[in-house]
């Protein structure tokens, strides 16, 4: 892939094209790739549609085929545009991760790492990670820039270089996670359940994974914890194959969903995201009184069929300094870090 990607951008030179791809042409094109459109592209990029769609022809014409595939439903790379794309993340994060160690070594400014924080993580999960990276990032001269985006199951901002490191759910494997991605594992969490007062669960203050399955599931929205709501809903289908989460039909949040769980036609559950500690009864989140319905009730969920395992995940071709501050910062976080792909027992979702 290396020796493909370097053939790629030394092409216009082999093929007598006049003019060398230059680094805004990949710029470019990475743009329209993500944004999905050359308007949102150009807004992004503070140019207008017209310039930005000549510097794309410009570029294929350069690479001697076509790169995206216009369609009415919207843009749609080609397989040489993959190429390209994967290509051009690569060179874009190397050059700069290098125009920043130059500027360093002139006393212009510090190395920066990219850390992606999820909304939705545990308060106590989430507090005490950003706390050991700023503590380490604080000792090694390094500035944080933080992003709060949903992080799917194959780690995809991290793996598009469009970040660096990020704090999120594993749900398969860590030998299972792409190259160039490595992992530390920090602590496997599992969710809160409530059930309607009336269910015998609530008399014996466990349910069962088959009793739940059963039941209507409030657990959303999916965009929030794409990777924990996919990896929990297969676990559920294979007790129920029909089984598919509810989505509250107002705003999300633990209150709301209770509400509607109690007033519904059906027996009806709420599942929150992750945020006790796997085996930890009685859970570390206290619900203030206000919170807490009289027609709904905590439970357990027996044998711990849903848990997630927290972790820092990152590109593993950053520059050593920076993946130095990561080591630093897992270091005393949980008792299982720091441990690299490879290095520990495979985490998996209810398996």
């Amino acid at each position: 892939m290396a020796q493909l990607k370097a053939e790629l951008i030394r092409l216009p030179e082999a093929t007598g094209a006049p003019q060398a791809i230059e680094l805004r042409h990949l710029r470019y094109f990475a743009a329209v790739a993500d944004a999905g459109s050359f308007t949102h592209a150009a807004e992004r990029m503070f140019i207008t549609q017209p310039t930005l769609s000549q510097q794309i022809r410009r570029l294929e014409e350069i690479i001697g085929t076509p790169l995206l595939q216009r369609r009415r439903e919207g843009l749609r790379l080609t397989d040489a545009g993959a190429v390209l794309l994967d290509a051009s993340r690569t060179v874009l994060s190397l050059v700069d991760h290098a125009v920043n160690r130059t500027r360093q070594v002139a006393g212009l400014g510090r190395p920066r790492l990219r850390v992606v924080v999820p909304p939705g993580l545990p308060d106590a999960l989430a507090v005490e990670v950003v706390s050991a990276l700023r503590s380490a990032a604080a000792a090694a001269d390094v500035e944080i820039a933080w992003l709060e985006a949903p992080l799917d199951a194959e780690f995809s901002l991290i793996r598009q270089r469009r970040a660096d490191a990020g704090l999120g759910w594993l749900t398969a494997s860590p030998e299972a996670l792409p190259a160039p991605l490595d992992v530390m594992i920090l602590e496997d969490f599992e969710p809160d359940v409530w059930v309607p007062s009336r269910h015998p669960a609530a008399r014996r203050g466990t349910i069962g994974l088959d009793e739940l399955a059963g039941m209507d599931v409030i657990h959303g929205p999916r965009r929030l914890e794409p990777a924990i709501y996919d990896a929990w809903a297969r676990v559920l289908r294979g007790v129920n194959p029909r089984f598919e989460f509810t989505d509250p039909p107002l705003r999300h949040s633990l209150p709301m969903a209770l509400a509607f769980a109690a007033t519904a036609d059906r027996s009806t559950a709420v599942l929150t995201g992750p945020g006790v500690i796997a085996e930890s009864r009685p859970g570390l989140i206290r619900m203030p009184r206000a919170m807490v319905s009289e027609d709904m009730v905590l439970v357990g969920l027996e044998h711990h069929p849903l848990t997630a395992t927290a972790a820092v995940v990152w590109n593993g071709d950053l520059p050593r300094p920076l993946q130095q501050v990561l080591f630093d910062a897992a270091d005393g976080l949980m008792p299982s870090a720091p441990a690299q792909r490879g290095e520990h027992e495979p985490a998996a979702i209810g398996l």
